[in-house]
């Protein structure tokens, strides 16, 4: 599955609404893998659950690549570096539970693409990743967001807030790793 036709990670993102660190708890992991509760309501998951459920995984693994895109520049400092790989860990979870959940519904989980369309030639010192790490964070927050209130199980919602307000909590740290106000000074912002 590609929903990364624009180059725009925010706009990637974005695309998202228009098609739908803090770990999980053990409830929302329990409920992702396919245990106890959602193995109750899987029946009742609409064939759209799995959708959101897919574009969430392309863009958890639109993030894993990224912040390997980012370690990898060698433009990070240690402690920097150390926070891009926590949160790159964070996004892995993510994935792992979301392709999990797809396949307990009976879908078929999204798998990362080849390749993506990062700016690359834009990345020239740590104030660049840090930024485009943010602008990806911020995505995942509105993705999210539009995400939690159209699945039809309702535990499903309770998971994507979970994931939702771990990604708050990256944008929250990348905003203040840039020397920006962690909190986003504006509720119309996101």
């Amino acid at each position: 599955m590609s929903f990364l036709e624009m180059p725009n990670p925010v706009a990637t993102r974005r695309q998202f609404l228009a098609r739908s660190g803090m770990m999980l708890s053990g409830t929302a992991v329990a409920l992702l893998a396919g245990k106890d509760a959602l193995a109750k309501t899987a029946g009742n998951a609409r064939s759209g659950d799995v959708v959101i459920l897919n574009t969430a995984l392309a863009a958890e693994l639109e993030a894993i690549a990224a912040y390997q895109l980012g370690a990898e520049s060698n433009l990070l400092q240690k402690p920097v570096l150390a926070l891009a790989l926590q949160f790159q860990g964070h996004h892995k979870q993510h994935a792992e539970v979301l392709a999990s959940t797809i396949r307990t519904l009976g879908g078929t989980a999204a798998l990362a693409q080849a390749k993506y369309n990062f700016p690359v030639d834009q990345l020239k010192s740590q104030t660049d990743v840090l930024k485009f790490a943010a602008r990806l964070e911020q995505g995942a927050v509105s993705a999210y967001l539009g995400a939690v209130p159209q699945f039809g199980n309702r535990d499903l919602s309770k998971v994507a807030a979970s994931i939702l307000g771990d990604e708050a909590m990256h944008w929250a740290v990348l905003r203040q790793a840039l020397g920006e106000t962690p909190v986003v000074p504006s509720a119309w912002m996101v």
